[in-house]
């Protein structure tokens, strides 16, 4: 574990260089606006250790799959996001030698990334080989209010000389990702034009022709006075840039200001790609990049005002919730329901930057509390679009008549993940996509979804657990193959309790949701019924299954077992696991973690946590009690649901430990991993352990109910969250629970046991005392 982000409120500060801590500070200090995004790289030359990533949302390659063997209905290529063309580069020279923070020494180098405002900035003193020192100032940030635009301000200082200062700003096209197979890269110039001051290339991917155009316009003043410089153009493979030259004198700041813009051929015509991204980069210009940044903070401004989450007397994991807030605004806005959220989001290349189940499971309870319906609304819509290719990679594996899996990584749809035990087996991705559904109208009471969007998928779904489940004539009952579960240290078992589960519940609420829509929409009903083919009989076999499912159980010890034959696995502890052999995943083969009884996140205790409703507290505690010794949280997926079933079970001190450990995973690097990009899925369950645990927050018969209580090292905790047209303030206090309202509906609030009528713009005030 790291420790050495400065503990602030509304910053995340990283004071003095340490190049061993770059790539880890890279990830932390992304920057990103649902557009687009970057690693936290430097403008100037680094000839260090790094990893350059600058990422444009929905632009992708199907890169080959790394396996030497192959099987039928195996996917045929991994995509992945592509690392794309540089634009905040600036190469600055003093006296012909380069600013190279890898070759100077540097002193007070400080980084701040202010997540109220949102953007980037970096300070430092470099002194050169030549003797010569400068002082550097840089922000920049990408623009949420106009999504296609990036900008920054990049000031150098001489301090001990009077001579030449060289700049050349550039964008760099010739790229590759960190994991291109045989170093292969990706980008194939279509056009480039240095205009004066202003540059310009137009780069097509290979495989997939998506086109970036990518564009920049520089300014450069000495003190307060605009310079009228020529620039020298620089053309290269690939690359644009354009050289210049200041004469400086000591303690005169020189400063460039560079804006930029990156727009897709997902978004405008190619052919018109370049001329409109001239447009967005007059209209910059034309603003400037202080208006730039006004507005930016603006919006952020807005954004912080629907979700923000502020705790009293605990500054650590205040900076931690923001952070992770911050993240997740940044990886997604919800305006394109062709987009979602990769793992990694903008900060990283890990995972491909695919959609996996990570986004139904952990993300879409954080949009539906802390952004406007249409954001989670449109990740549900995202999911429907796919259906088509949901049905073809069923029907790959031999399912048929309109079943539909979905995928376990995906960019468009297709499965693309690279692994067999996942690929084929971890099949309960499928429920989560059919629960977000449940989940979403549960929240918003928007039953018309089912009409327009989700019974169609829920139809698909249903149809896949069907085929997918077959006739036990020893057990007499329904039966569920050769899976992988949540816990992927477990492949290829048999009857895995949480995707059993999983698969009735799809099964009876596609039959609920069927019955909705018929009453609601006769006709819309029998018209789809008829597109799909559907008969009667199907609700009829689902009921068979429902009724007659294997869960596998220990009757002895009070528990759901996670899959046939797990007591025959030694039974150990993981405090009995020497802190030598941790984390597993990296020490131990796969063959040793296979066999052992660890479990790598919440499996059964996700069911219980997804269907808690079904589960009295005492079933809950025997489970909770039995597994989590057992779970070594190799996934950070994994805290956020413990925290959550451990404040349920009223157990502060484990509900505490466990979200720290989530909320400060990526701050503290507690995986030794940030380096690869930060976990931007598993910020969501951060927010979900304050929320739905500490604050105990649940939806029951379309009314909010909570079950609070103050962590022992806080003195007040409160946030925001918008339900059914009414945006709250939730304040909890060592005395009790104040919510305010800020809209004109009124509202039925449950508090523990007892009802509560909110009005409109009132607001209840309930102590601890009238709590039963």
């Amino acid at each position: 574990m790291k420790n050495y982000i400065k503990a602030d409120e509304w910053n995340i500060i990283e004071e003095g260089f340490d190049p061993h801590l770059n790539k880890i500070s890279e990830s932390i200090f992304s920057l990103g606006n649902g557009r687009m995004g970057q690693r936290a790289n430097f403008e100037e030359t680094y000839s260090g250790e790094t990893l350059p990533g600058n990422y444009v949302a929905g632009v992708y390659y199907p890169d080959k799959t790394r396996v030497g063997w192959w099987k039928n209905g195996y996917p045929e290529y991994f995509a992945k996001v592509l690392n794309a063309a540089n634009w905040i580069g600036i190469e600055v020279k003093v006296d012909d030698e380069i600013l190279d923070l890898a070759k100077a020494e540097v002193k007070d180098f400080k980084r701040v990334l202010n997540m109220r405002e949102g953007y980037l900035e970096r300070t430092f003193t470099a002194v050169l080989n030549n003797g010569k020192s400068v002082a550097v100032k840089s922000t920049r940030f990408c623009s949420i209010a106009d999504d296609e635009v990036g900008a920054i301000r990049y000031s150098i200082t001489p301090l001990n000389f009077d001579g030449q200062i060289s700049l050349m700003p550039f964008i760099d096209g010739d790229v590759k990702n960190q994991d291109s197979n045989y170093d292969e890269k990706f980008w194939d110039k279509v056009s480039d034009e240095i205009i004066d001051n202003e540059a310009y290339i137009q780069l097509r991917t290979k495989k997939t022709a998506f086109e970036v155009c990518t564009g920049s316009a520089v300014e450069v003043y000495q003190g307060s006075e605009k310079l009228s410089l020529t620039f020298e153009p620089v053309y290269r493979d690939k690359f644009v840039g354009q050289s210049t030259v200041v004469a400086t004198k000591a303690n005169i700041e020189i400063t460039i200001v560079k804006l930029a813009a990156n727009l897709s051929s997902e978004n405008h015509p190619k052919e018109s790609l370049q001329q409109e991204t001239k447009v967005v980069i007059e209209n910059a210009v034309a603003k400037g990049f202080d208006t730039l940044l006004k507005e930016q903070a603006a919006a952020w401004a807005h954004k912080w005002e629907e979700s923000d989450i502020v705790i009293e007397g605990d500054v650590s994991a205040q900076q931690a919730i923001r952070f992770n807030i911050y993240q997740l605004f940044q990886t997604y806005t919800g305006k394109d329901d062709r987009l979602n959220i990769g793992p990694k989001g903008f900060t990283g290349e890990k995972y491909g930057g695919s959609t996996y189940w990570d986004t139904e499971a952990y993300c879409v309870p954080f949009y539906l509390a802390t952004a406007p319906q249409e954001v989670s609304k449109n990740l549900l819509i995202y999911r429907h679009k796919q259906l088509g290719k949901a049905i073809e990679n069923a029907a790959k594996l031999g399912f048929k008549d309109g079943a539909a899996l979905y995928p376990m990584v995906t960019m468009n749809g297709e499965e693309c993940h690279n692994e067999w035990e996942i690929t084929f087996e971890e099949i309960h991705r499928n429920g989560a996509i059919a629960f977000a559904i449940f989940n979403y109208i549960r929240y918003t009471g928007d039953e018309d979804y089912l009409i327009q969007y989700g019974l169609e998928v829920l139809i698909g779904i249903a149809r896949f657990w069907k085929q997918r489940v077959n006739w036990s004539n020893d057990k007499q009952q329904y039966v569920m193959l050769g899976v992988t579960g949540p816990n992927e240290y477990e492949n290829n078992v048999n009857n895995n309790w949480y995707t059993n589960i999983l698969a009735t519940w799809c099964m009876k609420y596609a039959t609920e949701a069927a019955q909705t829509v018929k009453a609601k929409a006769q006709e819309q009903y029998n018209s789809l019924l008829k597109s799909l083919n559907f008969k009667d009989q199907e609700f009829a076999d689902w009921a068979d299954i429902i009724a007659k499912m294997y869960y596998p159980a220990d009757a002895e010890r009070g528990i759901f077992l996670q899959q046939d034959g797990y007591l025959d696995k030694e039974q150990i502890l993981v405090k009995d696991l020497p802190a030598s052999e941790r984390p597993i995943n990296q020490k131990w083969s796969w063959d040793r973690i296979l066999r052992s009884c660890f479990i790598k996140q919440a499996d059964v205790l996700q069911g219980l946590y997804f269907f808690e409703e079904d589960y009295d507290l005492d079933t809950l505690r025997r489970n909770f009690d039995f597994y989590e010794p057992r779970t070594v949280h190799e996934s950070s997926l994994s805290p956020c649901v413990h925290s959550i079933l451990a404040a349920r079970l009223n157990d502060e001190a484990r509900a505490y430990e466990f979200y720290l450990r989530t909320a400060r995973l990526d701050l503290d690097d507690y995986n030794n991993d940030t380096e690869d990009g930060l976990h931007i899925t598993s910020m969501a369950g951060t927010w979900m352990s304050v929320v739905e645990g500490f604050a105990g927050m649940r939806v029951r018969g379309g009314k909010l109910q909570f079950n609070p209580f103050l962590p022992g090292k806080w003195k007040s905790f409160s946030f925001t969250i918008g339900f059914r047209g009414a945006t709250l303030k939730v304040n909890i206090t060592e005395n009790g629970i104040n919510i305010k309202n800020h809209n004109d509906v009124t509202l039925e609030i449950g508090i523990r046991n007892q009802i509560y009528t909110l009005a409109g713009n009132a607001e209840i005030e309930v102590n601890n005392a009238e709590l039963v």
